[in-house]
């Protein structure tokens, strides 16, 4: 049987045989990012102020990924487009436009982070105490922003021209090396937050010199050699246009993060902080299958719906659903059970814990809702319905989130756990409202 050919076959065999090597890679890319927070999180009996302050630098690294998705996620298919009408020398000029547009905008985000590192970081809750560490990591984190940004936007490219195993490289590489260098500058050098700002630049430019030596390489059919120098404004246009939906999702992420460690600062302070970022954490590592799950259900809904086959579009559903919500209803009973264990992982700080155990029961309460905003998303997108899933992603967190993380709090019986609490609220009615249009869109397919 064609293993391309989602109309015939077990639709679980197919979203199982899709998403487990993308569970994997996303497993790697979370695993970069989470090193660090658990080695700072050990250091010494300043880790919890350390946790903070690398907590703060989290809304500004995110707003560098939208701007990467920007870029990334716009030049690649656009590229990808162009090669499909046999237009080579036209994909040539769209990678070499991405590139040149990911130097740029690297090159000018680091310089104004780096200028103004220290209003920003007040603005977004920094305190006396934590602002040192919050700067000792992002003024030698920006320094690797043009390698993590080209390395990372550039990625798309491997992966359009067939090279799928070597674009996973690029993110394994860079997490291994994060992974192995982070004790030795934290705790061989005793460099601490500063040690593991400088292994994560390093295990940048390693993924850098990766994607670099590709694009320079034989193996690249749009060498950099002969892609157009100058810059096409029309290309431009047309590669942020793309990607405009990408550096939306994942900008509204930054922005309520910052929002949120913001009214953390004021209600609560440092520990509040730590703690968010330490749930935030666990969230990450949490919808981790949930990702890999839409990774591997869009292209079964998108063929099946090319062959008119609409009935395995909802078997494709009910089998989704059925297993999100399964694994969600596990999870939950999880983080209910041990939160205390799960805080421990992180920092071990007795006030931590104790304070923490209950905001992360709350934060996670009915973490199973958010199965229908998944499922809703991940079909809505392999129905070629993207405005859709960027609408319902937007719902929840700028809709909803938003507006309770800054009211909530003033309600005097409710105070900072209203913070907390946008969460599952969220949860609820973002989760509801995609799940239900989702069902409803799908009723209404026709052959």
């Amino acid at each position: 049987m064609n293993t391309g050919d989602f109309s015939q076959g077990s639709i679980s065999s197919h979203i199982l045989r899709l998403g487990l090597p993308l569970m994997l890679a996303q497993f790697v890319q979370v695993a970069y990012n989470l090193v660090d927070r658990l080695y700072i999180g050990h250091m010494d009996t300043s880790s919890p102020l350390a946790l903070t302050g690398l907590g703060l630098c989290f809304p500004l690294i995110t707003l560098i990924t939208a701007f990467t998705n920007l870029w990334g996620l716009g030049g690649s298919p656009l590229c990808s487009i162009a090669r499909g009408k046999k237009q080579e020398d036209h994909a040539k000029k769209i990678l070499g436009n991405t590139l040149i547009g990911l130097i740029f905008t690297s090159l000018v985000l680091a310089v104004i982070l780096e200028i103004f590192q220290k209003p920003i970081l007040m603005a977004l809750g920094a305190s006396n105490a934590t602002l040192p560490y919050a700067q000792s990591y992002l003024s030698i984190y920006l320094l690797g922003t043009p390698f993590l940004m080209i390395s990372a936007g550039m990625n798309g490219f491997l992966n359009l021209q067939g090279h799928a195993r070597l674009g996973m490289m690029t993110v394994c590489l860079g997490a291994v090396i994060n992974i192995i260098l982070d004790p030795i500058f934290i705790f061989g050098l005793h460099m601490g937050i500063q040690g593991a700002a400088i292994a994560t630049i390093l295990s940048q430019f390693c993924s850098f010199l990766w994607v670099l030596a590709f694009l320079t390489g034989k193996k690249n059919q749009l060498p950099l050699t002969d892609f157009h120098h100058s810059v096409d404004f029309k290309i431009v246009s047309k590669i942020l246009s793309l990607g405009l939906a990408g550096f939306i999702a994942t900008g509204s992420n930054a922005l309520v993060s910052m929002v949120i460690n913001a009214s953390l600062s004021f209600y609560g302070g440092d520990l509040y902080i730590g703690i968010m970022t330490i749930l935030n954490s666990v969230r990450d590592v949490l919808f981790l299958p949930l990702e890999a799950m839409n990774g591997a259900i869009e292209p079964v809904i998108g063929y099946n719906l090319g062959a008119g086959c609409i009935s395995r579009i909802h078997e494709t559903v009910r089998f989704t659903s059925k297993m999100v919500l399964i694994y969600l209803l596990v999870a939950w009973g999880i983080l209910f059970i041990f939160p205390g264990q799960i805080l421990t992982l992180f920092n071990n700080d007795p006030t931590l814990i104790q304070t923490g155990v209950p905001f992360f029961h709350t934060y996670y309460f009915g973490i199973f809702l958010m199965a229908g905003q998944y499922v809703g998303q991940g079909t809505f997108v392999g129905l070629n319905k993207p405005k859709y899933a960027i609408f319902f992603s937007m719902f929840r967190k700028i809709v909803i989130i938003l507006p309770l993380t800054l009211l909530l709090p003033l309600i005097p019986s409710v105070g900072i756990l209203g913070i907390f609490l946008a969460e599952p609220i969220s949860n609820l009615i973002g989760g509801s409202a995609c799940y239900l249009t989702m069902r409803h869109t799908i009723r209404h397919l026709q052959a």
